[in-house]
């Protein structure tokens, strides 16, 4: 039996800054994952420069049960901070768009540089190591296919479900139930949306095609691209609005945003009423949708011949399509994964248990979930830190 003077499982963003900051302070860190190798999530990131973090942090792009929860690690450990341990790394970065910051280079320098970070701060790291039965009896022991270790501090930094094909599992919610913890309803976040008959047929002639939008649910919205694929919609807007909607939900799509379609058609019909109102559509869209709308609003001939309330109908199609998903891809493609460890159950400022002194919970696993761009690992940042300082 190995002893230790924390536990952490899993070696993903949140368990290796968790691990870092521990071992700075003296602590002697196992760290265990069942993975080959460390921040696989992290590799595969922002297309694999990884989107480390988002200069726009603040707590209302987080979604909870309680969104007020990651104010204290936040606030704490702030995207600043992160930037400038990048940075000191020598890790060269840009902002892409709307504040996400991005590697010049390759994600793997982030993990290399917490690899290294590790190393320097005394951490065992235990990879390709299965994970048994969690115990607690004088501290915590961990039984695992790389012997059987305690401590008395664990921190579980598990992730949630989402890409099981990378060895995501929802092991985190079960030691929670197990240490009776509550859990929020889990879901797939940041997910493609899915559709079905006449409106999955539209999406499928589209397939391929990308255009800036505005989606909406309810009195949350994003103005970013869209793409139509052989499923449904995907695209950072859609991306985003999944995290707010609910099966049975509606969304709404505007396609032309920014301007009044409906006054500029208008005018096209005064200045060259013999164009046909597809090719009159075309100037404010692509072709191919253009061709979509003006079907789906089932209108036809040159735009001289059309009434007012034709081309309202004609804007209202492209700029108010109201559509109602059948589902997402699931956690097969979801980002991450929304709900998790009840943050009632949780102290705010060092992440642990209310009930179970020296049990941690860090990043996906709590019911804490952020914007795409760069949100979801300045939580795991966050979060990692304010445990690495308690443990």
């Amino acid at each position: 039996m190995s002893a230790f003077d924390v536990i952490i499982l899993g070696a993903g963003a949140a368990g290796m800054f968790c691990a870092i900051e521990a071992g700075r302070r003296g602590r002697r860190v196992v760290l265990l994952d069942h993975a080959k190798a460390p921040g696989e999530k992290i590799r595969i990131s922002g297309g694999g420069r990884c989107n480390f973090t988002n200069l726009h942090i603040a707590p209302e792009r987080f979604l909870s049960d309680n969104p007020r929860f990651a104010l204290s690690a936040l606030k704490r450990y702030t995207q600043w901070d992160f930037i400038d341990r990048v940075s000191q790394a020598g890790i060269a970065w840009h902002e892409k768009t709307l504040g996400q910051l991005f590697c010049d280079g390759s994600a793997r320098e982030i993990i290399a540089m917490l690899r290294s970070d590790m190393e320097a701060a005394g951490v065992t790291l235990v990879l390709g190591a299965e994970i048994g039965a969690v115990t607690q009896a004088k501290g915590f022991q961990v039984a695992s296919s790389a012997g059987m270790f305690t401590a008395p501090r664990l921190v579980v930094a598990t992730g949630g479900k989402s890409i099981p094909k990378m060895g995501a599992t929802g092991f985190g919610y079960a030691l929670a139930r197990q240490f009776g913890l509550g859990l929020v309803e889990t879901r797939p976040g940041l997910v493609p949306l899915t559709f079905s008959g006449e409106m999955l047929e539209e999406t499928r002639a589209l397939a391929g095609l990308s255009v800036p939008a505005v989606v909406r649910h309810d009195k949350t919205a994003f103005e970013e691209g869209l793409l139509f694929t052989h499923r449904g919609l995907s695209g950072p807007s859609i991306l985003q609005i999944s995290s707010y909607w609910r099966e049975g939900d509606e969304i709404s799509v505007d396609l032309a945003p920014g301007g009044a379609l409906a006054a500029a058609l208008s005018e096209q019909k005064a200045q060259a009423g013999r164009v046909e109102v597809q090719t009159a559509l075309a100037r404010h869209l692509p072709e191919r949708l253009a061709r979509a709308v003006v079907a789906r609003a089932g209108v036809s001939g040159r735009l001289a011949d059309q009434t007012g309330r034709a081309l309202d109908r004609l804007a209202t199609e492209a700029q108010d399509w109201r559509i109602r998903p059948v589902g997402s891809e699931g956690y097969r493609t979801a980002e991450v994964t929304l709900g998790g460890v009840d943050t009632r159950d949780l102290d705010a400022r060092s992440m642990e248990a209310r009930k179970v002194p020296g049990l941690h919970f860090i990043g996906e696993v709590v019911d804490v979930t952020g914007w795409l761009g760069g949100y979801n690992f300045q939580w795991a940042w966050s979060s990692g830190w304010a445990a690495g300082q308690a443990v």
